[in-house]
C-alpha cells in the first residue's frame, strides 16, 4: 500500500515504522524533507502493537483486579471479582489499533509516503520493496528494531511454546505458565499473569533481574513469592518433552504454556545490507558513530538495531536526532542517560548508576517513612541517589508505585548536571511519592525530616 504518489527520489527513506522510525519520518517532514517510510507489518511496530503498550495495558488490568481483591483492608468488600479474558483481549487490541491509526494519521498529515512491504537496499541510494515499488533516496534511516531471541530446542510453535508477543495476545488466562528467562520481560509477564490467577514458574540462569540493584530486586522477589511465583534459580532448560520443561538440576516443570523470553535479537536479515557499505558488529548490530551514521555515510541507523539499551524511548530520541542530521543540522546523539523502568510490583526505575565507589556516595530514603505510601499501603520501596564529591547527581533509583513517572526528574537532573542540593532545595508537592526524592537528597546533608537515621 502506498498512501500517495511516490516520487522517484526522496530526501529521507525510513526502513521500519516502529516508534523510532515513524518519529524519524515525522521529524524529517517537519524539517521540510520529502519522506517515505516502509513498514512490513503495522505502523507503530512492536512497541505499539506487541510489546510496550500491550504489556502495560495488561499490567494495569491485572493491578486493578489485585487491588479489588485486596480492598477489604480499606473497608471495601467485593465478592466474585473476575476477569472476562475476551473483553480484556478486545480492550488490549483496541488500544493498539487506536494508536496505530493515530500514527497513520500523523504520517498522512505530514505528507509522508507510507509503503507496506519488506524493504531491501538495492544499493547505497536505492530501496526495493516486496510489493514491486522501488525508489531512490538521498539519506536513509534503518529502524528495523529487534525480534524475540530464539532458544535451541524450544522452537516457537504458536501453541505450546510462544514468544512474549504471543503471550500478550492471549484471549484466555492460562492455568499454568513456565517462563524461560529472568529479565524485565519475564518478570512483568510473570507478575501480571500471576495476579490473574495463573500458576507461574520462572527459569533463571542466575536469578531474576540480575543486572539490577539487588536491594530493589529483593522487594520484587518478595512480592513475586507472595503471588505464588516459583523462581528456579541457577538452572538451565535442557529439553522439552511435550509440555514438560526439563532443567539442568534434573527437576522438571509441566506447564500449559512455555514462554521463551531470553532477550532480543537485532532485525537485520533480508535488508540487502550486503549491497551497501553498512557493517555489523560481532553480535549482529548495525555499527554507527555518534552521528548515528553507518559506514555508508548517507545511511543512518537507530534504536534496537544498533544495540543496548534496547528501549523504545532511546529509539524515539535517536529518531529525532537522525532526522536532524539527515537534514544537515550539526547535531549528535549525546544524551548522558537513558532511564529504564521495570513495571513490576513495586516498579523499579533507574537513571544512571547508584553503585557506590570511593568517589561516589549514595543516599537513601525508605517509603515506609512517606505519608502517601503509608496511606496507600505501598510502603515497600525507597529512593537512592548517587552523587560525586562536588554533589553532582550521577544516578537515581526509585522503587515505588508510579516510579515510571518519577524517574524523569532524575534523568533531567543528570542531563543538566544538577547537584543533590538542587533536588533538596526544590519544593516537591505533598502528599506525593515524589517527596521521597527530595527526602533522599536532604538525607545526604544529614537533615531528613521524616526519617531518623540515628
Amino acid at each position: 500500500m502506498v498512501m500517495g504518489s511516490l516520487p522517484e527520489r526522496v530526501d529521507l527513506a525510513v526502513v521500519g515504522g516502529g516508534v523510532g522510525g515513524y518519529v524519524a519520518a515525522i521529524r524529517g517532514a517537519e524539517l521540510g524533507m520529502s519522506v517515505a517510510i516502509v513498514e512490513k507489518e503495522k505502523m507503530g511496530g512492536h512497541c505499539l502493537n506487541y510489546a510496550c503498550i500491550p504489556s502495560k495495558t495488561l499490567i494495569h488490568i491485572s493491578d486493578i483486579l489485585e487491588e479489588i481483591k485486596g480492598s477489604a483492608k480499606f473497608g471495601i468488600s467485593v465478592e466474585g471479582a473476575r476477569i472476562d479474558p475476551k473483553i480484556m483481549y478486545n480492550w488490549r487490541m483496541g488500544v493498539s489499533e487506536k494508536l496505530e491509526k493515530g500514527v497513520e494519521f500523523l504520517c498522512k498529515a505530514h505528507k509522508i509516503e507510507v509503503i507496506k512491504g519488506n524493504a531491501s537496499f538495492a544499493s547505497s541510494t536505492q530501496i526495493q520493496v516486496s510489493n514491486g515499488v522501488s525508489f531512490d533516496f538521498k539519506n536513509a534511516v534503518i529502524a528495523t528494531g529487534s525480534e524475540p531471541a530464539k532458544l535451541g530446542g524450544f522452537d516457537f510453535d504458536g501453541k505450546t511454546v510462544i514468544d512474549y508477543k504471543k503471550a500478550l495476545m492471549l484471549d484466555y488466562i492460562p492455568h499454568t505458565m513456565a517462563i524461560i528467562g529472568a529479565g524485565y520481560v519475564a518478570v512483568e509477564l510473570g507478575m501480571l499473569y500471576a495476579k490473574m490467577g495463573t500458576k507461574v514458574d520462572i527459569v533463571a540462569r542466575s536469578d531474576i533481574l540480575s543486572r539490577f540493584d539487588q536491594d530493589a530486586v529483593a522487594l520484587v522477589k518478595k512480592r513475586m513469592e507472595a503471588l505464588g511465583i516459583k523462581i528456579h534459580r541457577g538452572v538451565l532448560p535442557t529439553a522439552l518433552e511435550g509440555n514438560t520443561v526439563k532443567l539442568s538440576d534434573n527437576s522438571e516443570i509441566e506447564s500449559e504454556l512455555i514462554v521463551v523470553a531470553v532477550g532480543l535479537s537485532p532485525f537485520t536479515y533480508g535488508l540487502g545490507l550486503e549491497n551497501t557499505k553498512v557493517k555489523l558488529d560481532e553480535k549482529g548490530f548495525v555499527k554507527v558513530g555518534a552521528d548515528l551514521r553507518t559506514d555508508d555515510t548517507n545511511i543512518l541507523a537507530i534504536g534496537d538495531v544498533i544495540g543496548e539499551p534496547m528501549l523504545a524511548h532511546k529509539a524515539i530520541r535517536q529518531g529525532v536526532v537522525a532526522a536532524e542530521i539527515a537534514s544537515g543540522q550539526a547535531t549528535r546523539y549525546e544524551n548522558k542517560v537513558v532511564p529504564a523502568v521495570v513495571f513490576s510490583t513495586p516498579e523499579i526505575a533507574i537513571a544512571g548508576s547508584v553503585a557506590q565507589t570511593k568517589d561516589v556516595k549514595v543516599t537513601k530514603f525508605p517509603l515506609s517513612a512517606l505519608g502517601r505510601a503509608i496511606a496507600l499501603d505501598t510502603e515497600d520501596g525507597f529512593v537512592k541517589i548517587a552523587y560525586d564529591e562536588e554533589g553532582v547527581v550521577k544516578g537515581v533509583e526509585i522503587v515505588s508505585q508510579d516510579a515510571n513517572a518519577m524517574i524523569s526528574e532524575a534523568a533531567l537532573a543528570i542531563e543538566m548536571g544538577a547537584t543533590i542540593e538542587d533536588i533538596a532545595d526544590t519544593i516537591h508537592p505533598h502528599p506525593t511519592y515524589s517527596e521521597a526524592v527530595q527526602e533522599a537528597a536532604e538525607a545526604a546533608f544529614g537533615k531528613p525530616v521524616h526519617f531518623f537515621y540515628g
